[in-house]
């Protein structure tokens, strides 16, 4: 496709892909030097494969772990036309025990996943459990504090106040979202759960606040991924993202 013709959504979806794939690189960098055989990668609630195949052509081991029978069938179709290998489970991350052999995992993904599940502390530490000591652990989840921002410039103040005041960062019950966290009890909970947090990111720190006809001009794309990969660790920027993104390690 034209970078004329690419609209908002999938170029905040490039920039947002861009700043958590270049954390995970890095990170899978620095665990390939510790271990000479592929890695065994883990993602929690992977859904139709969005990560877990680009992770496996790197030929990496990939097993994906998801409630859903459709989407892991879609990940099948997914990896067969990729040429690659992922092992798809059905299963919630409670079932994470029972399915997978214990502190087995490089690298665990639970990416939009704390959001939706009854007890984040206990998903974290059933992840914590099929993690190997010195692994890591990649956690994404939605920003309250973004939520805020994005209700209120919307023109619903009201919404906007009840996120401010909610302990779960929702707006009311018609809000579709479970659960919001702050950096500060994403933060707490991955310590809680027995995890080192590393450094946090926001992802798509300015993308969704962009105007539509930023998205006419064919250079936004590349400069939008410029701009959030640069945003995403700005200690002021990074806390109105759309998504948190930390890195936490399992100590050795």
């Amino acid at each position: 496709m034209d970078s004329s013709t690419v609209g908002p959504r999938r170029a905040s979806s490039a920039a947002r892909t861009a700043v958590v794939w270049e954390a995970l690189t890095a990170e899978l960098a620095r665990a390939a030097e510790e271990s000479a055989a592929p890695l065994e990668i883990v993602d929690a609630g992977g859904g139709t494969g969005g990560a877990a195949v680009p992770l496996a052509e790197l030929g990496h081991r990939v097993t994906v772990v998801d409630p859903s029978p459709d989407s892991l069938a879609a990940l099948e179709r997914r990896a067969a036309e990729a040429g690659v290998r992922v092992n798809a489970v059905q299963g919630d991350t409670r079932d994470l025990g029972d399915l997978l052999p214990e502190a087995s995992a490089h690298l665990v993904l639970v990416h939009n996943v704390l959001e939706y599940v009854d007890d984040p502390l206990a998903a974290l530490r059933d992840v914590v459990s099929v993690t190997r000591p010195g692994g890591t652990v990649s956690v994404m989840t939605a920003n309250a504090v973004a939520a805020v921002l994005h209700r209120a410039l919307a023109g619903h103040l009201a919404d906007a106040l009840a996120l401010l005041e909610s302990p779960e960062g929702r707006w009311g019950p018609g809000d579709p979202m479970p659960r919001r966290l702050t950096a500060e009890r994403l933060t707490a909970l991955v310590r809680e759960a027995g995890l080192d947090p590393g450094g946090l990111r926001g992802v798509r720190v300015l993308g969704d606040l962009l105007p539509g006809r930023v998205f006419e001009d064919p250079q936004t794309p590349e400069v939008l991924v410029a701009l959030e990969k640069a945003a995403s660790v700005h200690p002021e920027l990074s806390g109105i993202a759309t998504q948190l993104h930390l890195l936490a390690r399992r100590p050795a």
